[in-house]
């Protein structure tokens, strides 16, 4: 139980963050000795709890008849819904381990820093404003966050920057898009290995939701301001630095990481 309130706690924090919640669940979950195919499972399904934090917090958005709204966020999912059911399985295969992580993590932090530092056009001030063709755009730059260390939330927001949409509209349409992201990659996962869990795993699930939506929740409230007067840089730092620290330590045989 100890575990899963970590791993929840871990996988709210990280969520909405650019610096990638599957990547920090599979390095906390291989230092706690979950490193299986269940405990991949889990990490989606508790995810869950992310997204209902954004449902809580922009409920009256959702609530109130948009049909806009729900238009671009469909054509958003279904670029990495697609790619995801087609090659889903041979990228957890391959890189659901904590070398090719430590590298994403390298990877994206280079990405952000070079994004925060070109000049960009900000056609779009605000999620209302975006058209279909923009909700396309950041929905072919969630496809990036398949490989584990990339980070969804990363890749839709800073795609949705380059693609011309402000750092405040970028941030908001990527909380909207977890919603159905997370909540169709959790039902699928779960449903598909079922066998590998029973009603006695219903405890572990909930305590580990139940940390993600709480933590989850205070993160988007700090992100929503923090955007208003910061870029992602600190992030991008933070990245490349951990992603350093496990190839280290992996090098040097300091941590015994699943290989």
């Amino acid at each position: 139980m100890l575990h899963a309130l970590v791993l929840g706690l871990v996988e709210g924090i990280t969520e909405f963050l650019p610096v990638s919640s599957t990547g920090h669940l599979i390095l906390a979950g291989d230092l706690l000795g979950h490193s299986d195919e269940r405990s991949g499972v889990f990490f989606v399904a508790i995810q869950t709890g992310a997204m209902l934090a954004v449902v809580w917090e922009y409920r009256a958005r959702f609530l109130r008849v948009d049909p806009k709204l729900w238009l671009n966020l469909g054509v958003a999912f279904m670029p990495a819904a697609a790619v995801g059911l087609a090659f889903g399985g041979a990228i957890k295969q391959a890189l659901f381990k904590p070398v090719p992580v430590a590298l994403a993590f390298i990877a994206g932090g280079i990405v952000i820093l070079l994004v925060e530092r070109k000049e960009r056009l900000c056609r779009v001030k605000e999620t209302s404003a975006m058209t279909w063709i923009d909700a396309l755009k950041v929905g072919v730059a969630q496809c990036f966050a398949l490989i584990p260390g990339t980070s969804r939330s990363g890749a839709t927001i800073i795609g949705g920057m380059l693609f011309g949409l402000s750092r405040p509209a970028a941030t908001e349409f990527s909380f909207f898009l977890a919603v159905p992201t997370l909540c169709a990659a959790g039902a699928y996962d779960l449903w598909k290995h079922r066998a590998l869990f029973s009603a006695g795993d219903l405890e572990l699930l909930g305590i580990g939701t139940a940390a993600s939506f709480g933590s989850a929740f205070l993160v988007i409230r700090w992100l929503i301001r923090y955007v208003a007067t910061h870029d992602f840089q600190p992030f991008a730092w933070y990245r490349i630095a951990f992603g350093g620290a496990v190839l280290l330590t992996a090098h040097f045989g300091w941590v015994s990481w699943t290989p």
